[in-house]
């Protein structure tokens, strides 16, 4: 091998070792996909108005889902019942925001986007979706894996 390719490897191999040192003494690096501190987290329950819940799960997945996420919100899960009357109408999920605040905003954002207005003019063309929407706004417990 050349002088010039050994002297690149041990650079490389110099950097590579460096880089786990510093690692060490400065601490693991922020994921940009870690959970923030003190987030808020809503539980919202919908049920659905009669012969309409496969509309309603329609809506969620080709408009509002991603229309939340546009405005600021993080969707956490979607959940049906397994069994039982409610298993026939209702949509269960949870959203999380940086602070009540925050929801605030996202809400009143999603609410005036032109692609929701249309979204929901077209769903509901015949009549409602939805005859009961729940609300639940809720702080996680210290001892919970997910804040």
């Amino acid at each position: 091998m050349s002088t010039r390719t050994w002297m690149v490897l041990a650079v490389s191999a110099v950097a590579f070792v460096g880089g786990f040192v510093l690692r060490g003494a400065v601490g693991p690096v922020p994921s940009v996909h870690a959970q923030q501190a003190n987030r808020v987290f809503e539980i919202r329950t919908y049920t659905a108005a009669e012969g309409k819940f496969d509309a309603l799960k329609a809506r969620f997945r080709d408009h509002t889902v991603s229309l939340f996420e546009k405005h600021g919100m993080t969707n956490i899960g979607y959940w049906t019942p397994q069994e039982g009357p409610l298993a026939e109408n209702t949509l269960i999920y949870i959203l999380a925001y940086p602070s009540r605040d925050a929801a605030t905003e996202s809400w009143d954002a999603f609410r005036s986007d032109p692609e929701w207005k249309k979204a929901l003019a077209e769903s509901e063309a015949q009549g409602r979706l939805t005859v009961n929407v729940e609300s639940l706004f809720a702080d996680p417990a210290d001892f919970s894996p997910i804040k």
